[in-house]
């Protein structure tokens, strides 16, 4: 099989299609671009014209959504019960309070002034009602939705397996580095890169894994990173206290039935800290935790580093 594949800028980073047919790149990249836009509108927090935005912006009163967004709340609250609340919807506020309040792109853009931060723990996703008879939403009073950790994921997924049914190939899809795979693969399997930067090639990365089916996704505090008044913060915050996650791992790697799965587990994991292993392991996830030092930890049948 020819592999071939076409790439994008969206959301602050780089997002990929790969087809085993060249023939059916056209169609897959116009799947991927119009998947993303889709995505962007429905639940970006960064542009005022989200359905998301409106939806927070409703402080506890009913919203009208499409169905794409009450889609993605769904997974986000089922994420949300699967992990007992370690990836949970309604840091929305917290991200915001703690400074993450704008694109990467902007937010060293403030006029040379340092955001205070905030921690304002989270914790309220079983309070969230979708109707799907209504079309509406409605969030607990006071509760900000962030669907960060889902939100690619579940479209990476969705994307695949539509662009996968329509063109009659194999078919891999990367958001931001949250990959998904659908159809018949190329021989040996879709080679992935493990780094904490999605824009470097699988062939300058120093891990590399092959899958056939489901989804891969990496989770880590070493990008995503901003300056406040009291030191750099990250992106992974814990919804328990509303503060970022203790740096215990750099990055986390899953692989998974599906993408949405692997980023939950993986953002979980970093949440976790130090008992992210045992709880990995109990679930029998295959993962891969790289510490600050270089340090790594393979889990349920991950395979084991190997020198180059």
């Amino acid at each position: 099989m020819n592999v071939v594949s076409s790439s994008v800028r969206a959301f602050g980073s780089t997002s990929l299609v790969a087809v085993t047919d060249p023939a059916a790149l056209r169609q897959g990249r116009r799947m991927l671009v119009g998947g993303l836009r889709q995505l962007d509108l429905a639940c970006s927090r960064f542009r005022r014209d989200s359905e998301l935005v409106a939806l927070n912006d409703a402080n506890g009163e009913c919203a009208q959504t499409s169905a794409l967004l009450r889609f993605l709340i769904t997974v986000a609250v089922r994420v949300a019960e699967q992990t007992d609340g370690l990836v949970d919807p309604t840091i929305g506020r917290s991200l915001r309070l703690a400074g993450y309040d704008r694109s990467l792109v902007r937010l060293e853009l403030r006029d040379g002034r340092l955001v205070r931060p905030a921690f304002d723990p989270a914790g309220r996703w079983r309070e969230i009602v979708v109707d799907d008879a209504s079309g509406t939403v409605r969030l607990p009073r006071g509760v900000e939705l962030d669907l960060g950790a889902t939100g690619k994921a579940a479209a990476a997924d969705r994307i695949a397996h539509d662009a996968a049914a329509a063109t009659g190939c194999g078919v891999l899809v990367s958001i931001g580095g949250d990959i998904a795979v659908a159809g018949s693969g190329p021989a040996g399997g879709w080679v992935i890169g493990i780094a904490d930067d999605h824009t470097m090639s699988p062939e300058r990365t120093g891990t590399r894994v092959s899958i056939a089916s489901g989804g891969i996704a990496s989770s880590g505090t070493r990008v995503r990173r901003w300056l406040t008044s009291v030191g750099e913060l990250h992106h992974i915050l814990d919804p328990r206290t509303g503060a970022p996650a203790r740096e215990t791992w750099s990055v986390v790697s899953v692989a998974a039935s599906s993408c949405l799965d692997a980023n939950a587990a993986s953002t979980a994991a970093v949440v976790l800290g130090p008992d992210a292993p045992g709880w990995l392991g109990a679930r029998a996830v295959p993962a891969r935790l790289e510490r600050p030092d270089g340090h790594v930890v393979a889990v349920a049948g991950w395979p084991e580093e190997r020198a180059a």
